[in-house]
């Protein structure tokens, strides 16, 4: 149940343009709550000591994270990130003389890294950022440009270890670089670079069958029961935007997705070299799709994940019956209905399951659904919601009063795996403790016990909804940095 880490047939194919997990909030990092920060992590499950190549991008793909601010379920505004990878000298990598022989060295980098323009670094990665307005492919299209007015940014070298990078943090941080954004009044921030994955999930349990009863008590909550996190990393392309220049004219509320693409053509070079293995042509094919995590997981039925990973979100309506009509929940109930101790089916039974609909492809009324309605699976942010600073941030978001969590955006302290089992089973089908600032319409709210039914469902619609499903791999804002680009550094590949 990873949030996108080799979701579909396709994509396992493709790692360098396999999209991990999607972050979008409001920036909760001091001084800095009028920007949206946007995480689109990409090339999953890297072992820190992947060498010697470790995780260069690749370039003949290009990476980009859109925005719709009107509910047309089509980009308004599209960060397209298109990246660059060279050998030193001139394209002829550093070299020894071996004998009366020049030969080039086998490692991307020579000596140890600290930044400076004299580093002996092998092999270098840069990327530029291009601003698109309208169509992805046929909008007007303006470069993202540094404080010096440069439209291209250096991509720092993953953690390869502590002997070659002594201060990986500050080598790193670095290369966090301010931007001009077309259209805005105030800049933003941009970085791409390895950080240490935050995706916390019983990854081997539950693809066994999950393998554990996933209920509080049942299974341990603790960070030994984690397949991810402090064990692989992840490349993160992390974008800070200030908020009027994602809004538009809408009612505040925004989509986003983050998706990578390739050239439709590609024919294998017999005789490849460093600049080009292949040649690619033609039109660019998306390749990979994230927004809310878990869906490809564990929603899209098999013969169809390579065609959601296609797909736009206004091509949704073609998929919409694995979010009315889920699985999930009946494999749930083949597994586990004995082991919760129970006389019947415990997966709900409303549907079609419009409470889902809500969670995945509507938004809440009232609260984060946009002006205009187009069902389709996007991540959506009410971009009124006052950041919550991290200290006080509640790992299960929205349901636990925290209304600037998942599902309103995703923070990466946000344990979206416990909060999708217990949506997946039927949480909202029973009163939850929104509190009536919520908003949302056609709810009843209890004054007694300041619960609210949010109307999608009745309890008895879902016999175990109340029940505190868990993974039993925990995560909270805590555990993660509380500035740009709030990841954690990577994991060393060795350490001194």
């Amino acid at each position: 149940m990873a949030s996108s880490h080799r979701e579909a047939p396709g994509i396992t194919e493709q790692p360098k343009v396999d999209a991990t997990d999607f972050y979008m909030f409001r920036s909760y990092e001091p001084g800095r709550t009028d920007y949206v920060t946007f995480i689109a992590n990409y090339i999953p499950l890297q072992a820190p000591y992947g060498g010697p190549n470790y995780f260069t991008m690749d370039p003949n793909a290009i990476y980009e994270i859109h925005i719709d601010n009107d509910g047309d379920a089509i980009e308004d505004v599209t960060f397209q990130f298109d990246f660059k990878n060279e050998l030193a000298m001139d394209g002829a990598g550093i070299a020894l003389q071996i004998g009366e022989e020049t030969v080039p060295i086998p490692l991307r980098t020579a000596g140890p890294i600290t930044g400076a323009s004299d580093d002996p670094l092998n092999e270098m990665e840069s990327y530029t950022l291009t601003h698109i307005t309208g169509d992805r492919r046929s909008g007007t299209r303006t470069p993202v440009t540094g404080s010096g007015g440069s439209d291209t940014f250096v991509k720092p070298l993953d953690n390869v270890g502590e002997k070659t990078l002594p201060d990986y943090e500050s080598y790193a941080n670095s290369t966090i670089h301010s931007v001009n954004i077309p259209g805005c009044d105030t800049g933003g921030r941009v970085f791409v670079g390895q950080r240490a994955e935050a995706f916390a999930v019983n990854l081997g349990e539950i693809f066994d069958l999950v393998n554990l009863v996933p209920l509080e008590g049942a299974i341990a909550n603790d960070r030994s029961n984690d397949d991810l996190v402090d064990r692989f990393n992840v490349t993160s392309l992390a974008l800070e935007v200030p908020i009027d220049c994602v809004t538009g004219s809408g009612n505040g509320v925004i989509g986003a997705w983050t998706t990578a693409s390739l050239p439709q053509g590609e024919v294998e070079d017999p005789s490849p070299t460093y600049a080009e293995t292949s040649v690619y042509g033609g039109a660019f094919v998306q390749q990979s799709r994230l927004s809310n995590p878990l869906v490809n997981e564990v929603v899209i039925g098999l013969p169809d994940k390579d065609l959601f990973n296609a797909a736009e979100p206004m091509q949704d309506s073609a998929l919409a019956t694995y979010v009315t009509n889920p699985t999930l929940p009946a494999l749930i109930d083949i597994l586990f209905r004995d082991a919760l101790g129970a006389d019947s089916n415990i997966a709900p039974s409303n549907l079609p399951r419009t409470d889902l609909v809500a969670a995945f492809l509507t938004g809440f009324p009232g609260f984060n659904q946009q002006a205009t309605v187009t069902a389709s699976e996007m991540m959506r942010l009410n971009t009124a919601v006052p950041a919550t600073p991290r200290g006080s941030q509640h790992p299960y978001g929205v349901v636990a009063e925290d209304l600037a969590g998942f599902p309103n955006g995703r923070r990466p302290g946000d344990d979206v795996v416990d909060i999708a089992l217990r949506v997946v089973m039927g949480a909202l089908c029973h009163p939850v403790p929104l509190g009536a600032e919520l908003g949302v319409e056609g709810a009843v709210e209890d004054e007694a016990s300041d619960l609210i039914n949010l109307g999608y469902c009745d309890p008895e619609d879902a016999p175990v909804g109340d029940q505190p499903f868990i993974d039993g791999a925990p995560i909270s804002a805590a555990e993660l940095q509380n500035a740009f680009p709030y990841l954690n550094t990577p994991l060393p590949g060795a350490m001194n």
